[in-house]
């Protein structure tokens, strides 16, 4: 398939840290998430040609189950059944959180169709060698919006991995070169300090290559549990795309602000949360 007009492919991902409370095992936020939904519908009509990947955290749900199993750590080659149900656990605990996001979607009426990244995922060392995108593509050209997670995945090197959202997304991006990518989390962006343990806390409005170096620093790590890494993670992975020219512009932000996820579909040029962009 060939590149989408550039103004109409966005990649959205609803983080696990806000349709679901990290703190709390298998908890979804089932209101938060019927909201998004509905302002992701009310953006598709408000703009017919837009078209979207959707995409979403495991959050309480398969971060949890994760992190008991130590499945970031791989699995040894020699490994009996017994660990190797922690895969299988984690892999049910995002499944389970995808049918949930995919049927709120749905009844919000976006159609979405979900696919799952491990059926097709190939990782080396933790890193994601290949993702079959065939299904996505198909799935756009038909007008419908694919629906992916953070999964796990079989691993060359170390058995077993799990693949965030975030590195999902990239390798999409790598593909399809959307015009933006919108990351809704919990906090509207990114912040000199964690906004949800310091009330003084100032959000960086604009990231860029020539400010990542002095604000890296003040990036912590996520609150709750998270297999995947903190925001300085997901900060340089965004980047790295936006350098690359795999797409222009990042937002982050708050999916607990009502209608902040709809703007930002609407109008690329919305002020809301981080923008990261060259």
């Amino acid at each position: 398939m060939g590149r989408l007009p550039l103004d109409e492919l966005i990649l959205v991902k609803l983080g696990g840290s806000v349709i679901t409370d990290k703190r709390r095992a298998s908890t979804p936020r089932i209101e938060v998430m019927a909201r998004l939904a509905r302002e992701i519908s009310a953006a598709k009509k408000e703009r017919p040609g837009l078209q979207l990947v959707l995409g979403h955290g495991s959050g309480s749900f398969g971060h949890i189950v994760g992190a008991r199993y130590h499945i970031q750590q791989g699995i040894d080659a020699g490994a009996g059944i017994e660990q190797w149900r922690g895969y299988a656990e984690t892999a049910a605990a995002a499944a389970r959180l995808n049918r949930i996001v995919a049927d709120t979607l749905l009844q919000a009426g976006v159609p979405v169709v979900s696919i799952q990244p491990s059926a097709s995922a190939r990782c080396r060392a933790g890193k994601l060698l290949s993702l079959e995108t065939w299904a996505v593509q198909r799935a756009l050209q038909h007008r419908l919006v694919p629906l992916l997670y953070g999964d796990v995945a079989f691993d060359q090197a170390q058995g077993c991995a799990i693949i965030s959202t975030e590195t999902v997304f990239a390798y999409l991006a790598r593909q399809l070169y959307p015009a933006r990518i919108v990351m809704v989390g919990q906090v509207a962006g990114v912040f000199d300090q964690d906004p949800l343990r310091c009330p003084h806390a100032r959000i960086i409005e604009r990231i860029t290559p020539n400010t990542i170096d002095d604000i890296q620093i003040k990036l912590g790590g996520s609150h709750g549990i998270d297999v995947t890494g903190g925001m300085l993670t997901k900060v340089r992975a965004m980047l790295s795309l936006v350098v690359d020219g795999h797409t222009q512009r990042v937002h982050l932000i708050s999916g607990l602000t009502e209608g902040a996820l709809r703007r930002t579909l609407v109008d690329a040029q919305t002020v809301e949360g981080t923008v990261i962009e060259l």
